[in-house]
């Protein structure tokens, strides 16, 4: 039997939506820039005062010439004493000169400027910000160049004073020139070339060709298996952040990226999972992935970084573990949904042997003569329009609103305004898979109101209720009145719409949902129970019945990656691009 898409869509996410999350962590234990063991002890110790095992694990990196752990955990120590100086003080007091404080100061200047500026878009940081960011920072460059001086044929330095000249806009020689020094020093440190992509960005001081021609060649002259293999993806996500996900009207080929892609793939297939000597590259990985609507090898990713995630790529669309997570959770649940109900199974992890993860999940075709019954579904939204709009940016997805008494909003799905050339509707997109539910789940997040959404699938309708992303409860009224819920069920149901609504009496709720006649009109005595307005009377009977509501508005589809930006950008939030405090 062939898998119908739309009828199952909910059903087969339920089926295999937690078979995506074998081998994976939980979201609690995911931490950005996680310190290893040793480098937790050193500022377990720092915080009480102690500087010493900070001094003994930076000489350590010294002397075993471990350049990267020695970026690491310079950055990780001085994002300490960001807030707590007084063991550092005690450093300099009992060992000035030494060439591992100055290492560490030196990070420590470079963050103490972007804390002034701050990550937001540059309208909102003030002129006196800006100031004191550049003063902050060429008031810096004694205490880098000491570092430099100290630490000869170390790189780490070289990639701090390229974060600095970024930010004071040098001239290009003086970027040549540190990049210059810091390869002698290492030709393959990972974070001198990852900070150098990012100089040679196009919205900072390069271009695209020039960025991807760098990264494709430090990349080449790498050892067989060097992390420095996986540069080409941070190109991959700085295109990202100017250019629409999947996109192949952008100015790099597309088939470019692509290769980038499954280079990255081969590179990560060498790492153990968990390795994190791979997480840079994973991170990036499984957001180029998702770009490539590769949700499925994305999946097999996100399984291999287990908790390790990383403030880059994912700072670039907000939160770094917010994004994240985001990620992850979206790519679980397109997985589900494109895994058909009966025969299907979810990709088991690669690392176990049982499966091969970049075989993606694709619905069987419908059998021969079924009819496909695609769904309408509209939502009401408890807040205003404009706190509405704001929201669903985040969808990437050609929206339509209305508004709705008592200061609510109707929000549905608007294929046939995506303008032409673009593929109708929200297959394809990892947020819009799934429909409006799917999508309402994720406007809500970080909301105080609820969404609730109507959804027609042939002669049935459901209800689904979501606060803060989270599903709160689903009912459905079937045409076939032996799938009546139990008193039980029923209850329980009711009493959590009600609570949404404030209703104080869920009982009259109870009995509407046991309701066994016509599903619309037991659909409008719902809306009513809960004092809502009723969904237009053309829901049900029409694609898009908010066309003809008085006040309706679009919200043109946008990439994921844009839509969030618009949508942090709406917030005064921090912000990507160009604007975000350098890698560390």
């Amino acid at each position: 039997m062939g898998d119908l898409p739309g009828v199952f869509a909910l059903p087969r996410m339920l089926r295999h939506f937690g078979a995506t999350g074998e081998h994976m962590p939980p979201d609690g234990a995911v931490e950005v820039d996680a310190p290893d063991s040793a480098l937790r002890t050193a500022l377990s110790a720092a915080r009480s005062g102690d500087w010493e095992p900070a001094s003994e694990l930076m000489a350590r990196t010294r002397t075993a010439r471990d350049w990267d752990r020695r970026n690491r955990y310079g950055a990780g120590l001085a994002e300490l004493a960001l807030h707590h100086t007084g063991w550092l003080d005690d450093w300099h007091r009992k060992r000035p000169g030494d060439p591992d404080l100055a290492l560490v100061a030196a990070e420590l200047e470079i963050d103490r400027a972007w804390e002034i500026r701050t990550a937001a878009r540059a309208r909102h940081v003030s002129r006196e910000q800006f100031q004191a960011f550049h003063t902050l920072l060429r008031d810096a460059e004694p205490v880098l160049r000491t570092a430099a001086d100290l630490n000869p044929g170390d790189p780490v330095p070289w990639r701090i004073l390229i974060a600095h000249a970024m930010g004071l806009a040098a001239p290009r020689p003086v970027f040549d020139e540190y990049l210059a020094r810091g390869r002698e020093a290492d030709p393959h440190h990972l974070g001198l070339h990852a900070r150098a992509v990012q100089y040679l960005a196009r919205k900072w001081y390069g271009s695209h060709t020039e960025m991807f021609e760098f990264a494709e060649s430090a990349a080449a002259s790498a050892p067989e298996g060097s992390p420095l293999r996986g540069l080409p993806l941070h190109a991959v996500t700085e295109y990202a952040v100017e250019h629409e996900a999947g996109s192949r009207r952008g100015p790099v080929d597309w088939s470019r990226i692509e290769g980038h892609v499954e280079a990255g793939l081969s590179l990560s297939a060498g790492y153990g999972p968990g390795d994190r000597r791979a997480s840079d590259l994973r991170n990036h990985l499984a957001l180029g992935l998702i770009r490539s609507r590769r949700e499925a090898e994305a999946l097999e990713v996100f399984r291999l970084i287990g908790t390790d995630a990383r403030t880059f790529p994912w700072a670039y669309l907000g939160d770094p573990r917010e994004i994240f997570l985001l990620m992850r959770r979206g790519v679980r649940v397109h997985v589900a949904r494109r895994t058909p109900y009966f025969n299907g199974s979810v990709p088991a992890p690669a690392f176990g042997g049982t499966a091969d993860a970049a075989a993606p999940a694709t619905p069987a075709a419908p059998a021969e003569g079924t009819v496909q019954r695609a769904a309408m579904a509209v939502a009401l939204a408890g807040a205003p329009l404009r706190d509405v709009r704001e929201a669903i940016l985040i969808t990437g997805t050609t929206m339509r609103l209305a508004p709705a008494r008592r200061g609510g909003t109707f929000v549905e799905i608007a294929p046939s305004a995506d303008p032409p050339g673009r593929r109708k509707g929200v297959r394809g997109t990892l947020l819009g898979e799934g429909g409006l539910p799917s999508l309402a789940r994720t406007f809500s997040r970080g909301a105080k109101w609820p969404v609730l959404v109507a959804v027609k699938e042939g002669a049935d309708y459901t209800l689904h209720l979501y606060r803060d992303g989270r599903p709160v409860t689903v009912h459905a009224w079937w045409a076939d009145p032996a799938e009546m819920p139990t008193q039980e069920e029923a209850a329980e149901r009711a009493t959590a719409l009600a609570a949404a609504y404030g209703i104080p009496d869920p009982r009259p709720l109870t009995a509407i949902l046991r309701g066994t006649g016509d599903p619309r009109q037991h659909l409008d005595e719902a809306f009513a129970a809960l004092g809502l307005p009723a969904p237009p009377a053309s829901f049900g009977h029409r694609p898009e019945p908010l066309a003809e509501e008085p006040g309706a508005q679009l919200v043109e589809r946008r990439s994921f990656f844009r839509a969030i930006k618009e949508s942090l950008a709406s917030e005064g939030d921090q912000a990507s691009g160009g604007e975000l405090p350098p890698l560390s």
